[in-house]
Formats: C-alpha cells, sequence, structure tokens
C-alpha cells in the first residue's frame, strides 16, 4: 500500500521543517536574546514598536515566540495593552516576510548552508560561532525539508485518494481553514505550515483556493499559540494575545468569506498558485497594521472586557514539596530529588521577581500586600530542605556527591534570599511608591524595567544551569551577569547626572530609584549563583581573581 510510505515521508519532512525552524530560532535566542528582547520597552510610539516586533520576528522565525515575550514584559508591567499589541501584529508581519524569504528559489544554497553551518557548530568553540552555525544548518535544513516534501508527494498525485481529500477541502473552504489553523497550534509554527502549504500548491497538489483557506486558518492559528504557552502571565498578557486572536481572527475568516464569493472559476497555474498565496498571505498581515495606530482604543475596550483584579498578582505556584524523605537512605536518589525541590523552589522565587515592576507602575495595596505574604512559601521550602538534608545519610555518598548536594543546599538558601530582597526591600518601596504617589522619571523608569528584564532572562538561564548542569549557558550566566551590573552602575551614573541638572522627577523618585537598583543588583547576584560551583567542578574557574604578587 502507497499510503503508509507516503505519510510516513510527509511526516518526515514536516518533523524535519518544524526542528529546522526551532533550529534557527534557538540560535538567534541564545546568541542574542537577552540584547533584543530589551528594544521592545525601548518605546512607547506604535509605528516603531510595531517594525522591533517585524524585526524580531523575522530574527526568531516565530511570531509566537515574539508574542510570548511581549507577554512576560506586559506581565512585569514594562509595556501597555496599546504598545503590547503593536508588537505582536508588527511581528505577524515579520513572520509573513520570513515566509517570503524562505519561498524564494535559493535551494541550491542548501548544501553550502548545511555544510558550513555544520562545521562552525561542530568545530568552533566561540559561543557565537556555534550559534551562528546553528542558525545557518537551520536555514540549510528547512530549504532539504521542503525539497522532501515536494518529493514525497510526488509519486501519490496520480492516485485517488490525495485528489479526493484535496477536492473536498476546495469544496468545503471552513474545513480547510479549522484544518490550517489546527496544524498551526499542534505543530507551534505557523510558518512551517505555511511554507508546507506553498510548497505543495507550487507543485499543484492543491489548488489556490484550498491552500488560502489553509493559511487563512494558519493565520488564526498562529494567535492561538501564545495564547495557550502565556496561559499564565497574567491579565495585561492576556489582553494583548486576546485581541491579537479577535483581530486576526475575524478578519481571516472575513477575507475567507469574501475570496469565497468573487474567487474566480478558473483554475491558476501552480506557479502563478504558488505566487499569488505568498503574496496573499503578506497582504493580509500588512492589511492587520491599520490596526496599530488604534492601539489605545482597543485597549480601552479590552479592559472593560478583561477588567483588573488583585489576581494580577500570580498565584502561588507548586506549594507542595516534592521532598520524598523515604529517599534519604539512598544518596543518589535523594540529589535527584533534592534537585527537583530546589528547582520549584526557583520557580516559586521567579513567580515573586517577575511581577514586581507591574506592582511598582501600578499594582493595587492588596496585590502588593499579596505578593509580600509569598515570601512564607520559600521559607517553608527551604527548611524543608534543610530538614531533608539532615536525615540524608551523605556518609553513604562520595565526594563528588556530597559536593553536589551542598551546592544544592547553598543554592537554596541564595534563593530564599533572594525572596527577602523582594519581601523585605522591594515590596515596602512599592508600598511606598503608592502611598506618596512618587514618580520615576521617564529615563529612570525605562532603565529599571530594563535590568528588570535582563534578570527574568538569567532566571530562565540559571533554572536552566541548574537543571542540565551545562558549562556553556553556566559561562553564558556569568557573562549575563557581569552585564547587568554594568548596566546598574550605568543607570545609577545617569540618575547622578539627572539630578546634577534638576530633574524634578529623578530629584522626587532618587532614593527609591537608587534602593530599587541595589535591590535588582542583589536578586541578580544570588539567582545566577549557580553557576559557579558547576564551572568550577569542571575546572572553568579559578580560585581566585586576585593578582599573585611576588614575595
Amino acid at each position: 500500500m502507497a499510503v503508509l510510505p507516503f505519510l510516513l515521508s510527509i511526516a518526515a519532512a514536516t518533523v524535519l521543517l518544524l526542528y529546522a525552524v526551532r533550529l534557527v530560532q534557538t540560535g538567534i535566542d541564545r546568541a542574542f536574546g537577552a540584547s533584543f528582547r530589551r528594544l521592545v520597552t525601548g518605546s512607547a510610539f506604535p509605528p516603531y514598536i510595531a517594525f522591533v516586533g517585524a524585526v524580531l520576528a523575522v530574527l526568531m522565525q516565530s511570531s509566537a515566540a515574539v508574542a510570548v515575550i511581549v507577554s512576560e514584559f506586559a506581565a512585569a508591567g514594562a509595556i501597555g495593552t496599546a504598545t503590547g499589541l503593536a508588537a505582536v501584529l508588527g511581528a505577524d508581519f515579520g513572520s509573513a516576510i520570513v515566509v517570503q524569504l524562505l519561498s524564494l528559489p535559493i535551494a541550491w544554497l542548501m548544501p553550502l548552508l548545511v555544510a558550513s553551518g555544520g562545521l562552525l557548530f561542530l568545530k568552533t568553540q566561540s559561543n557565537n560561532a556555534r550559534q551562528a552555525g546553528r542558525i545557518l544548518l537551520g536555514l540549510g535544513l528547512v530549504l532539504l525539508s521542503l525539497r522532501l516534501l515536494r518529493e514525497a508527494v510526488g509519486p501519490i498525485q496520480d492516485g485517488s485518494l490525495l485528489p479526493s481529500i484535496v477536492g473536498y477541502l476546495e469544496s468545503d473552504p471552513i474545513s480547510a481553514f479549522l484544518l490550517g489553523s489546527a496544524l498551526a497550534f499542534v505543530m507551534h509554527s505557523s510558518v512551517a505550515v505555511i511554507l508546507m502549504c506553498v510548497a505543495l500548491v507550487s507543485i499543484g497538489t492543491i489548488p489556490f483556493f484550498a491552500g488560502l483557506a489553509l493559511v487563512l486558518g494558519a493565520n488564526l492559528g498562529s494567535a492561538l499559540i501564545p495564547m495557550w504557552l502565556a496561559r499564565d502571565k497574567g491579565r495585561e498578557s492576556f489582553r494583548i494575545l486576546l485581541a491579537n486572536l479577535l483581530l486576526r481572527g475575524s478578519m481571516a475568516l472575513i477575507a475567507l468569506l469574501v475570496l469565497q464569493f468573487f474567487y474566480p472559476v478558473e483554475r491558476l497555474e501552480p506557479a502563478q498558485s504558488a505566487t499569488y498565496l505568498l503574496i496573499a498571505h503578506l497582504a493580509f498581515n500588512g492589511l492587520l497594521l491599520v490596526f496599530v495606530p488604534f492601539g489605545r482604543p482597543i485597549a480601552k475596550g479590552l479592559r472593560a472586557l478583561v477588567p483588573d483584579g488583585v489576581e494580577e498578582a500570580p498565584n502561588a505556584l507548586g506549594s507542595t514539596s516534592v521532598l520524598d524523605f523515604g529517599l534519604t537512605r539512598d544518596p543518589q536518589q535523594a540529589a535527584i530529588n533534592l534537585k527537583r525541590e530546589v528547582l520549584r523552589m526557583g520557580h516559586l522565587v521567579e513567580e515573586q521577581v517577575r511581577p514586581i515592576m507591574y506592582l511598582y507602575e501600578q499594582g493595587s495595596s492588596a496585590a502588593i500586600d499579596a505578593l509580600g505574604k509569598r515570601d512564607k512559601v520559600v521559607n517553608q521550602t527551604l527548611s524543608g530542605i534543610r530538614r531533608f538534608v539532615i536525615e540524608l545519610k551523605e556518609a553513604d555518598a562520595d565526594q563528588t556527591l556530597r559536593e553536589e548536594i551542598g551546592s544544592l543546599v547553598e543554592y537554596a538558601i541564595k534563593l530564599e534570599a533572594a525572596a527577602d530582597v523582594i519581601a523585605k526591600r522591594m515590596v515596602p518601596l512599592a508600598r511606598k511608591k503608592k502611598k506618596q504617589s512618587i514618580k520615576f522619571s521617564k529615563e529612570g523608569w525605562e532603565e529599571l524595567v530594563n535590568i528588570h528584564d535582563h534578570i527574568m532572562v538569567n532566571m530562565g538561564l540559571a533554572l536552566n544551569v541548574l537543571l542540565s548542569e551545562d558549562l556553556e549557558t553556566a559561562r553564558r550566566l556569568i557573562e549575563e551577569r557581569s552585564e547587568l551590573s554594568k548596566r546598574e552602575r550605568h543607570s545609577r551614573k545617569h540618575h547622578l547626572t539627572r539630578l546634577q541638572t534638576g530633574s524634578e522627577a529623578s530629584i522626587e523618585s532618587s532614593n527609591l530609584h537608587l534602593e530599587t537598583l541595589t535591590a535588582l543588583k542583589d536578586i541578580n547576584s544570588q539567582i545566577t549563583s549557580i553557576a559557579y560551583p558547576i564551572l568550577y567542578r569542571a575546572g572553568q574557574l579559578l580560585d581566585s581573581r586576585l593578582v599573585q604578587l611576588d614575595d
């Protein structure tokens, strides 16, 4: 039977396409993620934000990834609904540009991209060179997967099964629309789905109108992906992603219904169909940009639909301990169990750090108080870890295992210290700011938000290092720690300059600004400390930074 080999070939080509797109995205994110993520908060001018969103989507090969980043900024209070919607709409247009670029006749580049990318990734030690290799390898695999997809469809085109399926999709565009949406959501990549549709249309497997219905459905699915990935980010994030979903979904459905009535009966040549499909996809996403200037009224309507509430402060995450005291007689299993608990503790602290800037800016008194009380859960977790280690039979463990357990306990203490900074220093500062109606200068607030964003990036890296003990990520975490210290010094210097020029807002908020800077730096120092014992055990860290003097 030809159906099974066909399905396997299609599945293999599709998985390769998904992997290739993810490879490009990962390479760019690891090389430049901590730098370009902060571009979104660089301005509140909607056209600029839309442009930044488009650029980031082109770089990351994914509008969903940009939407999730935007949702994190919104959850932290760095941007509002109007600004976030502009960034997401821009990202959708950028994603359409990616499809255009990857659909160009550049298949001859595939061997060169795979060979050069593979060599860079496998044979170089520099992080940026390795990530550049990852990106080139991913682009080459995208072209390879599209070629495999076309070859897989070729043998079955003259059969009866595929034409009957295609005929049904062409006669029922709503089903094709829903199928495109489901494929984009399941595959978590509208770029991959649309590239697949364009490839099939270009060889005549799918007619233009069926392909158009699939592509419009994929546009709806691309709006559903970030809704799912960022479902717990808070109401401000939800409003941004809901606005994008409503706009894209309604416009896609309207476009489908209008084209169904005005679409000419005669069929187009496959090459023409593919070209028109690409143009239609780009035009649809370009048309959505007309909503960018209307972000404020849209945000106002969504705020009425999804009002603020006390629950803006995140709910407790995983308040139940995962420690199993029955494992204390087996040091190897106990160490694994302990790591799980420290990882849970890290997530608890992350959920404390995330909303603090939002609470500074517009959090209610109830939300501020609720965040302050979250410290109790972290303290209880640390107490449980201490009891677990006391009962642990370390005498049966070797030296390496004892060092690992010791490092985990030390990091748990550091995490608890970071939570204390939030509860005992930053929450009182947030109360003070609200009670006295203190306003930061525009520049000062942007500096604080950017530093907080950098901390959230470092928090994710730190938890990845804790889980994987990957040396490359640990080294990157140390580099990001140094970058934040540099930003803290620059912010302090710029703040003093603003004081000297007589900036009224800076004078009013001076103590609050400087104390917040110090608190953020202390949090970053605590959460990034996980990298040091891992690098030290691998022999990649010096015992001392002091210069050795001759006697």
